[in-house]
């Protein structure tokens, strides 16, 4: 039996009006009252997800897809890009006129402004354009860069920098991901922690960047509304986020 559930935000328990439907509420509440512990695994900065940490009461979560990991309260791993490539990838972009965007745990900084693919890209996350201020990773942390470019020339930097990975989230923005960070791995670092097993955790996605933590978990779910690859590795899929697919499906695995 799983001991702990872990839930992407966008897309599994925000719907497409970016909001956790009452029957999503409800059902978390359900299972934690069943005696289930209740995470989350996104790739978002921890900053973003406040308001739902705080409505449903969760002090465990992965974020930037495993490089900022928090368990009951505590840092318990972070982890990032090195100075060195991440200053190579900027030049790159810079050159190109594919800018970046900088995150910790309490705020974002884009490396240039008015930009239209950042502006887009993050409007859908329901936030403005970040502040400025291009050397920002130089003197201070940074668990997640993004980076903005079309699909087509994607290719372009896995080719130029094969010391990271490029996991895309929107038609114009891949996170920069050091090899072999996942939200896989960050929720490792948690299940370490409370001394279980992958076998004993179930995980709900929708994204390209929940593949590798639906492929580790003893039990995974693809929403309805989720990438086809994604429903490839889960072993069940809900329905749509927005016809209430979370607490259907978590029904139907009788978790509450």
């Amino acid at each position: 039996m799983s001991k702990i559930l872990f839930f992407d935000v966008d897309g599994t328990l925000y719907n497409s009006e970016k909001k956790l439907p009452a029957s999503a509420k409800e059902a978390l509440l359900e299972a934690r009252h069943r005696g289930y512990e209740l995470a989350i695994a996104t790739g978002r900065a921890p900053f973003m997800i406040e308001p739902l940490l705080e409505e449903l009461a969760i002090d465990t979560y992965v974020t930037f897809n495993g490089q900022y990991v928090v368990y009951k309260g505590e840092v318990v791993y972070t982890s990032g890009i090195e100075k060195e490539e991440l200053t190579k990838i900027i030049a790159f972009g810079e050159a190109r006129n594919e800018p970046v965007v900088f995150l910790d745990d309490k705020r974002m900084i884009a490396s240039i402004g008015d930009h239209n693919m950042v502006a887009e890209s993050l409007n859908t996350l329901k936030y403005p354009y970040p502040v400025l201020d291009s050397s920002y990773y130089m003197h201070n942390a940074v668990y997640q860069t993004l980076i903005f470019m079309e699909e087509k020339d994607e290719p372009l930097y896995c080719d130029a920098f094969p010391n990271v990975q490029f996991v895309r989230w929107h038609r114009y923005s891949c996170d920069i991901l050091p090899k072999g960070g996942s939200k896989a791995l960050g929720i490792e670092k948690v299940l370490e922690r409370m001394g279980v097993t992958f076998q004993e955790a179930t995980a709900f996605g929708d994204g390209i960047n929940d593949i590798e933590m639906l492929q580790a978990v003893g039990t995974s779910v693809a929403m309805g509304n989720g990438h086809e690859r994604v429903k490839e590795v889960a072993h069940h899929i809900a329905d749509h986020v927005d016809q209430d697919g979370l607490a259907k499906i978590m029904r139907k695995l009788a978790i509450i």
